[in-house]
């Protein structure tokens, strides 16, 4: 419960600076990141050891008066941050994402003012487990060709297969060539068995503890990797 009532204070700490003055729709910014919280809980989906699968995509029905308050207010900025929740909620529960989070709002007549629904559904993308456009300091990154991946799960899976995590378009890699795994004592990046070989800093590698600006190399793909800071700032 401690978690839980750290995520909930949190939530309402950052809801109420930011949206308190300017957002005055009947539904509040917190009630709605529970409830994608609580549709995350209810449908998470055990799929292997160690890896739990809950929905990725969110649509938000709203009244039309509560609709309007959001469009008025700006749906896009409310929407990353509720990515930001569900993809921190992620991460402190271990769920895995298997395609990139979104959060959407629409207009529902039937629907009274003050009152919503949220519907969900999981969609299969080229992303890691948990997925944010924007970096975390509690979570590594990994970029391949500009898309950048935030690990929140405790295991991510490189391949050329649709099994994998990351599904990397590249016949030089095996369908499952590379796992990278998150542990308390650094991040792990392991060699799966693959045809080509994984390499870390051009060196053929079985398994290498990875620290901040790596590049491993898998088939012809290259990936960088950080532990949590902004890859863009250079004030390291």
């Amino acid at each position: 419960m401690g978690v839980l009532d750290r995520f909930e204070k949190g939530v309402e700490r950052f809801f109420s600076a930011a949206f308190a003055k300017a957002f005055r729709s009947e539904v509040k910014p917190v009630e709605i990141a529970s409830a994608i919280r609580r549709e995350m809980d209810d449908r998470a989906a055990p799929v292997s050891r160690g890896r739990t699968v809950v929905p990725n995509e969110f649509t938000v029905e709203l009244s039309n008066a509560d609709h309007q308050q959001v469009t008025d207010f700006g749906a896009d900025a409310l929407a990353d941050e509720m990515v930001d929740v569900a993809t921190e909620h992620a991460a402190s529960q271990r769920y895995s994402f298997v395609g990139p989070v979104e959060v959407h709002f629409i207009e529902d007549e039937a629907l009274s003012t003050g009152r919503f629904t949220v519907r969900s559904a999981t969609r299969r993308g080229a992303v890691a487990p948990a997925t944010a456009a924007k970096p975390s300091s509690r979570h590594p990154i990994i970029d391949i060709d500009g898309e950048r991946y935030l690990l929140t799960g405790p295991v991510t899976v490189i391949g050329r297969g649709s099994e994998a995590d990351v599904v990397v378009d590249d016949t030089g890699v095996s369908r499952r060539h590379l796992e990278i795994k998150v542990t308390p004592a650094g991040v792990i990046a392991t060699d799966l068995g693959s045809t080509n070989g994984s390499y870390v800093e051009g060196h053929r590698i079985d398994a290498a503890t990875l620290v901040d600006g790596n590049t491993i190399t898998v088939g012809r793909t290259k990936i960088m990797f950080w532990t949590g800071a902004d890859p863009d700032d250079d004030g390291g």
